[in-house]
This record gives structure tokens, C-alpha cells and sequence, in this order.
């Protein structure tokens, strides 16, 4: 039995984060670049697999490969010295917000990139406010500065003026964006060149120079960037570690995940400066230590990551204690027993058998089809993590098969999806028994169809239905609604909640105006504060 000191110990050794960003800013390359340089695989591979490169890691499902972007979250865990990373690479699509938000819930800090060209993007702004919100940490790295983009000074003022975040940056740049020559390490006060190695699959070259040398070999360049770390240091652009965790700073790196360049700097800084886990708060209002009896959530759901065995996977945050393969835990909510005998660590779409974990961590649950998104596990001592954020639907539309032969793959597809939040699932007594998929974007239709086909031999159909807001109501709401036009209620599946739903919000607040008792509240919880 490992005392106390020693799991906490082991949680310390802990580093749990998320890559997030617009989509196009390089997530999925900047996790597989992560992983080459601690020596997890033998060559980066790329998002399209173009030439002799594989495609990366973390997107493994063939519509991702296809499509060349993100559709689902994906974990990782590796050793880097003495340090074991957990990362998430997450969807940037607007789209899939809510898959990328219950990421943000199980980790301790947040790599945020921003494309040199595009700068801050919609989604990198939202993605941003909610890791302030939720006060989690954030180390920017400023990505593809292999590439013509913006000038590195404008793009710290964008950070400022538009987040509120004070960027410090920790590397700086010689050479505009483009004509990339290394980056200056400003506490240590070295410069690092860097070139692309034959192909970039491979680990970057690197040779630290002194100032003379560098000065003599890149003339202006040199000058320009000494001259603007001068303005950094009037500005009191340092690194302060307690205004980084208290989420008012952002360290900033430079560099070209595609190409490798600067992501050594940037797992550095993570194994240095990121926090371990620490105590998380409870729903008592309590907060649960990392060094208490066993305790974790569920994050994400995930079906058919193994095609032979079509099985399905709960991602557990482990939040407390030692999970012990084969231990017997107690669910949360509903006060039952559950076994843990099939517990995997996660790599991909690769995994193995894990005999233990701890605080941090990111277990795989296989066959957990009694868990779902947002369910507690604990031994010992009962305990409750908050829900995790939902988001309100905006797009409607029935699904259907004309396969008679497939229906019975058809409802278990479309459980399945429900269960793993890729869409919501309603019913509706005006449409009998066909199911209704609600999405916050249209691309989750295309993920539901596609997975339909792909993984259960379903062809469906969808007729998309003319609403594009929802709220929740009750059931002397549904009655006044049914003297209503152009609105509908609808039940959802997975609670039982009465959803309103109504092709524009003029329509709902004329409604809404004509019965001041018509109960027509936000129908999912942001978990913003």
C-alpha cells in the first residue's frame, strides 16, 4: 500500500495539459512533435501523410485522416525524463466545442498555439476566455514562424489588447516570420540556432551560439531582436510563475511544430513551469486531495477504437489516490460497484494494460458501458466532481434508415452516439419513433453519418429540421407550448429533460412574452463561471 507521501510524490512528477487552438494552427502536428522529441516514436509523422511521412498519432480515426483535421479528442501519455505527460490533442473546430471543453476539464494547463500568420482567430478567443474562466494556466506558442507572418512585437500586443492575458515571452525570435534563424532563451540569455532537418521528421538541429557569433553571422536580424528584447524588459515582460498559475500571464514560445523547431524549448518549459495536479473541488464544495483515497471522473467516451473488438472506452481523469487495476470502485451517482479489471493506458489509438495510476493520469476504462460523460469513481470516501460543460444545440434534424435489416444496428449506433456526446439524441411525439440529432454544428451530422456507415453498416438519412434554439422547459410548459406554432418539445434521451425548441429567438421571446409562466431556461451549463 503506498502511503500518502507517496502518491503525492507521484502526482508531483505529473504533467496533464491540452493542446488547443483555431483549427489550421497545428495542434495534431505540435502532439506528435511533442512526442518525438521525448523519444515516444522514431519520426513525426503529418496530418495528411504526405510523401514518406505517416499521418500523426493522435488522429486516428480514417475520417480525421481523410479529412486532414481533428473530430475527436485523443490522449497520449509518455515518459520525458522523469516526468510522465499526459496530453490531450483536441478538435479545433467550432464544431466540436463541447468534445474540446470536457478536455479543458481534465487538465491542469493548456498549450494554446496561434498561427504567426492568422494571429488570434474566433475559436483561439473563446478557447481562451474559458481557460481563464476556468483559471487554468496557459503557455502560448507561437507557431509556423517558419512561414511569412506578422511582426512578433504586434502579435504581444494582440495577446494583451484582446485576451487580457500579459504575454512574457521566454524565447524570442531571430529572424522575421519566414526567415526563422533560432530563438533567444531570455532567462538564460543564449541563442539557440535552429534548422529543419531533411525531410523534418526528424528531430531539429540545433547549436547554441554565442553573441559575437551570432551577431556576425545574421547582422540586422541579430540587431533587431536585441533591440526588441529591450523593449520587453522596460515593458516588465518576465516570467512571473505566480501570475502564470493564477492564469494572469502567458508564457510565450516561438517556433514551427511541422518542422520541429522550438517544441524541446517548449517541453522544457511544460516540465518546468506547468503545474502537477493539485486538490480539485467537489460539488460539497470541498476540495479532494491528491493524496486522499481514490477518486476520478469521466471525461470522454469512446467506441470502436479497436475495430476487432468494437469495444468501448471511458477516459478517467484520475484526480486522487492510486487507482489500482482490478480495484472494485463505486459509482458516484448511482451508489453501484464497478470493476476496473480492463484498465489500458492510452496512446492514440494504441494502448496497454496498466497496473496502476495516479493523480494526473488518463486511464482508459474498457467496456465501461455502465459509465458516461461526467460520472464520478471513488473508493472510500464518497465524492462528487462538478458536471461537466454542455452546450446548447443550434442544429436539428431527424435520422433515419431505409435498411430495414439494420434497424436493430441502427438504435444501437445511435445509443452509442448519445452515450459518447458525439450528438444529442431526441424524441419527439409529433415524429413517433424516429430519433432527432441535435448538434451545436453541422459537422457533428457528418461525424454521426459517417460513423453510422463505417462502424455499424448503417446508411441513414437526415431531414433537417427549420429550428436553431433550444431551452428547457417542464411539463406545464410543454402544455401552453402546444397552443404554439413553429415550436416543438422534445425529450432528450440521455436525462429525460424537455427540451423547447424554436427556429429563431425572436420567435422564442414573442412566446415567451405572451405567458409570463412559461418556464424557458439555457438548456446546457457552459461551465463558465
Amino acid at each position: 500500500m503506498l502511503s500518502s507521501a507517496g502518491v503525492a510524490a507521484q502526482a508531483a512528477r505529473r504533467r496533464t495539459f491540452a493542446v488547443i487552438s483555431h483549427p489550421d494552427a497545428g495542434k495534431s502536428t505540435m502532439t506528435e512533435a511533442l512526442a518525438l522529441h521525448a523519444r515516444v516514436i522514431g519520426q513525426a509523422g503529418a496530418v495528411h501523410g504526405k510523401g514518406d511521412r505517416r499521418g500523426v498519432v493522435s488522429d486516428w480515426m480514417a475520417m480525421e485522416q481523410q479529412r486532414g483535421i481533428s473530430v475527436t479528442s485523443a490522449a497520449l501519455q509518455f515518459s520525458y525524463g522523469d516526468t510522465v505527460i499526459n496530453l490531450l490533442d483536441t478538435p479545433g473546430h467550432a464544431d466540436f466545442s463541447e468534445d474540446t471543453y470536457r478536455v479543458l476539464t481534465a487538465v491542469d494547463s493548456a498549450v494554446m498555439l496561434l498561427d504567426a500568420a492568422k494571429g488570434l482567430e474566433p475559436q483561439t478567443l473563446k478557447l481562451f476566455e474559458v481557460c481563464r474562466q476556468r483559471r487554468i494556466p496557459v503557455i502560448t506558442f507561437i507557431n509556423k514562424w517558419d512561414r511569412p507572418g506578422n511582426d512578433a512585437l504586434a502579435l504581444m500586443d494582440e495577446i494583451e489588447q484582446r485576451i487580457g492575458l500579459k504575454p512574457t515571452p521566454l524565447t524570442w525570435p531571430v529572424g522575421i516570420a519566414g526567415q526563422f534563424k533560432g530563438v533567444i532563451d531570455r532567462r538564460e540569455g543564449t541563442f539557440i540556432r535552429m534548422q529543419r532537418s531533411p525531410g523534418g521528421a526528424d528531430l531539429a538541429i540545433e547549436e547554441e551560439m554565442s553573441d559575437a557569433e551570432a551577431a556576425e553571422q545574421y547582422g540586422a536580424d541579430w540587431e533587431t531582436a536585441t533591440e526588441e528584447l529591450e523593449l520587453l524588459a522596460m515593458t516588465g515582460a518576465d516570467h512571473d510563475q505566480a501570475a502564470f498559475l493564477s492564469a494572469t500571464t502567458t508564457p510565450v514560445l516561438f517556433g514551427a511544430a511541422v518542422a520541429n523547431l522550438g517544441v524541446r524549448q517548449l517541453l522544457n518549459i511544460l516540465v518546468e513551469l506547468a503545474p502537477p495536479p493539485e486538490a480539485r473541488p467537489t460539488v460539497a464544495g470541498t476540495d479532494k486531495p491528491v493524496d486522499s483515497a481514490f477518486s476520478g471522473f469521466v471525461f470522454k467516451m469512446q467506441a470502436n477504437m479497436n475495430r476487432t473488438h468494437r469495444d468501448q472506452v471511458a477516459f478517467m481523469r484520475v484526480c486522487s489516490g492510486r487507482f489500482e487495476r482490478g480495484m472494485i470502485v463505486t459509482h458516484s451517482g448511482t451508489g453501484r460497484p464497478f470493476a476496473t479489471k480492463y484498465a489500458q493506458q492510452i496512446f492514440g489509438q494504441g494502448r496497454e494494460t496498466i497496473d496502476e495510476a495516479f493523480p494526473g493520469d488518463v486511464v482508459g476504462l474498457v467496456n465501461a458501458t455502465a459509465l458516461g460523460i461526467g460520472d464520478t469513481l471513488y473508493v472510500s470516501e464518497q465524492v462528487q466532481y462538478p458536471p461537466l460543460p454542455s452546450f446548447p444545440p443550434e442544429h436539428f434534424a431527424v435520422v433515419r434508415t431505409d435498411d430495414t435489416s439494420a434497424f436493430k444496428r441502427f438504435r444501437r449506433g445511435i445509443e452509442q452516439l448519445d452515450g459518447e456526446g458525439v450528438v444529442q439524441v431526441l424524441k419527439s411525439e409529433q415524429r413517433g419513433d424516429l430519433a432527432v440529432l441535435a448538434a451545436v454544428g453541422p459537422m457533428q451530422f457528418e461525424v454521426a453519418t459517417y460513423r453510422l456507415e463505417t462502424e455499424f453498416g448503417v446508411k441513414v438519412k437526415l431531414d433537417h429540421l427549420p429550428y436553431e434554439i433550444a431551452a428547457i422547459t417542464d411539463a406545464a410548459g410543454k402544455e401552453i407550448l402546444r397552443t404554439e406554432s413553429n415550436v416543438e418539445v422534445m425529450t432528450r434521451v440521455r436525462d429525460g429533460a424537455l427540451l423547447a425548441v424554436f427556429p429563431h429567438r425572436w420567435r422564442m421571446r414573442t412566446i415567451a412574452g405572451r405567458h409570463p409562466d412559461l418556464r424557458l431556461d439555457a438548456p446546457m451549463d457552459t461551465g463558465q463561471a
